[in-house]
């Protein structure tokens, strides 16, 4: 299956209705389990070993037959009884709890199985990313990555570029873009597109650059585009769930771009149905896993949202 789908490059709306025109990959009746794909989730650290949780999640709710999760060793045992669906790899940590460059060897050799592979839920320490990173990417140069958080860090100046069939998707928020290109956060803002498309070019990846107005970009110039999010969504981990649900839909079969449109309005569709439910904020990146699958279930013909 090709790793992009389309070819129009005027900004195309992420809608209900376009969704519905561009399915997901359907498993047959007497599909198993490894029909519908194995993704591995790597993240956490000391400080913070729900954001892998959450990831691993939303791939689930998203349709992904089997959950693999990378974790701090600290905190696997955790996770694993947290969330019993996975099989959880326990990775070795730095001193502060931190996944590093021996941890990106290790999570390098727990891929194997894995279809397509999210990177940065709940990574903490730059420095030690740096080192993760460097090890880890060499090791998967033929796998579909998501790639989140503070591990969008190792990209800072060119450090690492993609080449031939694009194969990674890059989920930051403005601050994380800001970063990531070096411009401060609000000229990211008043040009998100703008950036978005230049990225996605320099580097060889789709860019979900995610705000207010969520702006995808591929690496031959076509832009999405998606408004219909509130302000719920400003919450904590309710990034890790959009890259979550994202990784999930690469490994059921998904191009690139297809995933990363579906992820983001699966996230907002998400939020829109609590916001229903319980009001404009105070909801949290938890519940929004659990309405995943009913949006996308009634994108597919299933019962209604």
């Amino acid at each position: 299956m090709p790793r992009l789908a389309r070819g129009n490059k005027r900004p195309v709306a992420v809608t209900a209705a376009l969704l519905r025109r561009w399915q997901l990959p359907k498993p047959g009746s007497s599909a198993d389990k490894f029909d519908r794909g194995v993704a591995l989730v790597i993240g956490g650290a000391t400080e913070i070993p729900g954001a892998p949780l959450l990831a691993a999640v939303a791939a689930v709710r998203a349709g992904v037959g089997k959950i693999q999760v990378a974790a701090p060793r600290s905190a696997a045992i955790a996770l694993g009884v947290a969330l019993p669906e996975a099989r959880v790899f326990s990775l070795p940590e730095s001193e502060d709890g931190s996944l590093d460059r021996q941890s990106g060897a290790a999570a390098g050799e727990c891929s194997k199985d894995a279809g397509a592979i999210l990177i940065g839920p709940g990574m903490l320490n730059e420095d030690a990313v740096y080192g993760f990173m460097d090890e880890f990417l060499g090791r998967v140069r033929e796998k579909l990555l998501v790639i989140d958080a503070v591990a969008l860090t190792a990209f800072r100046g060119g450090r690492h570029k993609f080449s031939g069939e694009p194969r990674v998707v890059l989920t930051p928020n403005l601050n994380e873009m800001a970063r990531l290109t070096g411009e401060k956060p609000e000229t990211v803002s008043a040009d998100a597109r703008g950036v978005a498309v230049r990225v996605a070019r320099d580097l060889n990846v789709v860019v979900a650059l995610k705000g207010s107005e969520t702006f995808i970009a591929t690496p031959n110039g076509e832009v999405f585009r998606y408004d219909e999010g509130g302000e719920g969504l400003a919450t904590s981990g309710s990034g890790d769930v959009l890259a979550g649900a994202l990784v999930g839909l690469l490994a059921r079969g998904a191009t690139l771009d297809q995933a990363a449109a579906w992820a983001v309005y699966l996230h907002g569709a998400a939020g829109n149905r609590l916001k229903r439910r319980i009001g404009t904020i105070g909801f949290l990146a938890r519940e929004l896993c659990d309405e995943i699958a009913p949006v996308m279930n009634s994108l597919a013909g299933g019962r209604a949202s």
